[in-house]
């Protein structure tokens, strides 16, 4: 759902209200099993005294989580978890340090904090499926099951198919012509896709950065920005005669598919990142919050794109710092090991056979280890 993240909290909120008329739903049906993400903190207690047989989904990818449920979830871990990275391959910076544990720690709106629910979560399921497979994470899905010793279930990648993003109506249409004649005009791989999800709020510092390190880099771009990803003011403050600012919908799958698309200047989300590779499109990765920091780090590993510098105890980053990662990607010579990379990756990503596969077992698992 596309709503600015201040406002996400609510959102929790009104979806705690649903657990009065879900019990009475369970109480009168008779569910296998029950597949639900962090948010329903309640529902162990309820699942457990009805017998029902539960997983918790996750959406990120196997290396991030592994990562927050190190340094938050663990059960054996105190009521307020700090980062522990003793054990672990991997640094954070001072920034992402700050922002993982304001995000996450601090009770919001909603009357508890995020910890909480996944710590409530995962205490009462009886495994876990992630968005991952073993061809690019085996590693970090072997430690995910030492750490939660219960079973982790790889379903695939999930990557979406080109055919769920055609124009749904008149309007649609009109608006992905009008991308497509501008993409078209444009040479092979020599344009900057750039988008940074939903939730993602730049300020007009970091918004003015990017506009003026995208100038500098020399390469067309088409922009999307949301509503909530800036202020009006100085958005529409912005001119380039050598990009586009689309403030709407856009068919991100048919944009990265495109010829003319060269790299994917993104908030490295793991679901922008699947899609991009899912086309062999390399990355130069911006990221802002959650596990975004850690599937730049596991993507820069694999070569498959760069991560713009920022300072390391603000956080911020500079228009050189971003143009010389833009540079990097979409330069021909520096660019081709991460095109290289990527393309291979293309190859696992953009299997649907493979991850039809992961799919079909997710759903044998379920059907053997079912309660009678």
């Amino acid at each position: 759902m596309d709503i600015p993240q201040h406002i996400v909290p609510y959102l929790k909120k009104a979806f705690d209200g649903l657990e009065e008329p879900l019990v009475k739903f369970l109480e009168t049906s008779t569910p296998h099993w029950l597949i639900y993400d962090f948010a329903p903190f309640w529902l162990p207690p309820i699942t457990s005294k009805l017998g029902i047989s539960c997983i918790f989904f996750c959406n990120f990818s196997a290396f991030g989580f592994s990562f927050f449920y190190k340094n938050f979830f663990d059960q054996k871990s105190n009521d307020k978890p700090s980062f522990d990275e003793s054990s672990s391959k991997v640094s954070l910076q001072h920034y992402e340090k700050k922002t993982f544990s304001e995000d996450h720690n601090e009770q919001n709106e909603s009357g508890v904090s995020d910890v909480f629910r996944v710590q409530q979560v995962l205490g009462g399921v009886d495994g876990v499926a992630v968005r991952a497979c073993t061809e690019i994470e085996a590693e970090s899905i072997k430690f995910l099951q030492n750490q939660c010793s219960k079973p982790v279930i790889p379903v695939g990648l999930i990557p979406p198919s080109l055919q769920l993003f055609s124009g749904k109506d008149n309007k649609d249409d009109e608006d992905w012509n009008t991308i497509l004649k501008w993409l078209d005009e444009q040479e092979n791989r020599s344009v900057i896709y750039v988008a940074f999800g939903s939730e993602v709020t730049l300020s007009d510092e970091e918004f003015s950065e990017i506009a003026m390190g995208l100038e500098l880099s020399g390469f067309p771009f088409f922009w999307v920005l949301k509503k909530q990803n800036t202020s009006p003011d100085i958005s529409g403050s912005i001119e380039s005669k050598r990009g586009i600012l689309w403030s709407n919908w856009v068919p991100q799958l048919k944009i990265l598919a495109h010829k003319s698309v060269g790299g994917f200047l993104s908030h490295s989300g793991w679901s922008s990142v699947i899609e991009s590779l899912q086309f062999g499109c390399p990355l130069v990765m911006l990221p802002f919050q959650n596990e975004q920091g850690l599937v730049a780090r596991l993507m820069e590993e694999r070569m498959v794109g760069i991560k713009v510098a920022r300072n390391e105890h603000d956080g911020k980053f500079s228009r050189d710092s971003l143009a010389k990662a833009l540079r990097s990607v979409m330069l021909e010579d520096e660019g081709n090991p991460y095109r290289n990379h990527a393309e291979k990756m293309s190859k696992i990503v953009g299997d649907k056979e493979l991850h039809q596969k992961y799919i079909d077992e997710f759903v044998e698992y379920m059907e053997i280890h079912r309660l009678a």
